[in-house]
């Protein structure tokens, strides 16, 4: 398969998910790309680290909803030696928020650029936050343009940009076991990639057309799809525009970045144990973030052997303030003790769900054995 139509089904088949877990569970999906690499600009980005300070590109979305973003994925070059050694995904809301505006920008403009500090930031060290596969689309792909050194302040901040960079084209499928849970708003996503090596040695995350074309997601009417800003560790807090700021001309380019987001299920495992003193089973579920768990008897309804009229077991909800194990214990209610009068063993479905809060349900249906004491 050639390499734009393997980025193009990688990019595909995330929206294609995203869509399929938002019908299965009836909830409000969202699901935002910007689009496909169009090779015109490589954006370094990476955390502080020895001998490479820290350098943030950064490109926006919208959310019309609280949402829960459960999945990322960003597409940028690495180069031909070195290993990922860590990412960190990062959030930040429009300048003046978060932002101190009594100050003196030292740059042409900070209207519609990132606020001063991140909103919410999330790492794949320490674990537990995030897990992350990289993938890879290219041997080599060449960017004709890059910013990785040419980030200086106004006067001197139009360098044109620092020529053509080449390296690996790769995808960065990104878990977040920590979601995002933002509500309604206008944000930066930042993704920074830690390389090993020398200086030399940096990610570089590729711009995506502006304005936005298939397979992109078109921003909400009424709001505004902005350009990528660049900015380092000595030009914080503020922010550079990659394309009018520092490559110019007349007119300047603009340029987005080459991402997913989106709030589909995040997967959850559990555990169970019989009840010693009483009929009933305890079941310890490991959910992954804040949310609902529900418990509930799937069988209601239904024809068939297995349906039945009524409940065999109450419905349990729970509402869970963070990552962890939380319990639910179920037991029959008047219609399961019922149906273990006559029978010594029933065994019951149990539909187990678990909805980040703003994200979508993961569903599993599980099985559970009753002992007549």
């Amino acid at each position: 398969m050639r390499t734009g139509a393997i980025r193009a089904a990688i990019t595909a088949t995330s929206i294609l998910l995203a869509m399929m877990f938002a019908s299965a569970a009836g909830a409000q999906p969202f699901a935002f790309s910007t689009g496909n690499p169009d090779g015109k600009m490589a954006l370094a980005s990476r955390p502080d680290s020895p001998g490479k300070p820290e350098i943030e590109a950064a490109d926006d979305f919208v959310l019309t909803s609280e949402t829960a973003i459960t999945h990322a994925t960003f597409t940028g070059l690495l180069p031909t030696s070195g290993s990922v050694q860590a990412i960190t995904l990062e959030i930040y809301r429009v300048f003046p928020l978060d932002s101190n505006t009594a100050r003196t920008p030292l740059v042409p403009t900070r209207v519609n650029s990132p606020s001063d500090v991140d909103f919410e930031s999330r790492s794949s060290s320490p674990s537990g936050q995030l897990s992350y596969s990289v993938f890879g689309l290219a041997s080599s792909f060449t960017a004709a343009n890059s910013i990785l050194n040419g980030i200086h302040p106004a006067p001197n901040q139009t360098t044109g940009g620092e020529g053509p960079v080449t390296g690996r084209e790769v995808q960065f499928v990104v878990t977040l076991t920590s979601p995002f849970v933002l509500p309604a708003g206008h944000y930066f996503f930042v993704p920074q990639v830690q390389v090993s090596g020398p200086a030399t040695s940096n990610f570089y995350w590729l711009s995506a057309p502006r304005p936005i074309i298939a397979p992109g997601t078109p921003f909400p009417a009424g709001t505004t799809d902005l350009q990528a800003w660049i900015r380092d560790s000595a030009l914080e807090p503020d922010w550079l525009r990659a394309g009018t700021d520092i490559v110019g001309g007349t007119p300047a380019p603009t340029f987005n970045a080459a991402f997913t987001l989106n709030n589909a299920p995040l997967f959850f495992g559990f555990s169970r144990q019989p009840l010693s003193n009483r009929i009933g089973v305890r079941l310890a579920v490991h959910v992954p973030s804040a949310g609902k768990l529900q418990a509930l008897d799937p069988e209601v309804g239904k024809p068939g052997k297995n349906g039945h009229k009524a409940a065999w077991f109450k419905t349990v909800s729970e509402t869970v303030s963070r990552a962890g194990v939380a319990h639910v214990t179920l037991v029959p209610d008047a219609v399961g003790l019922k149906q273990l009068a006559t029978k010594s063993t029933i065994h019951v479905a149990v539909r187990l769900s678990f909805t980040p809060t703003g994200g979508q349900p993961s569903v599993r249906t599980i099985s559970i054995t009753w002992h007549r004491k």
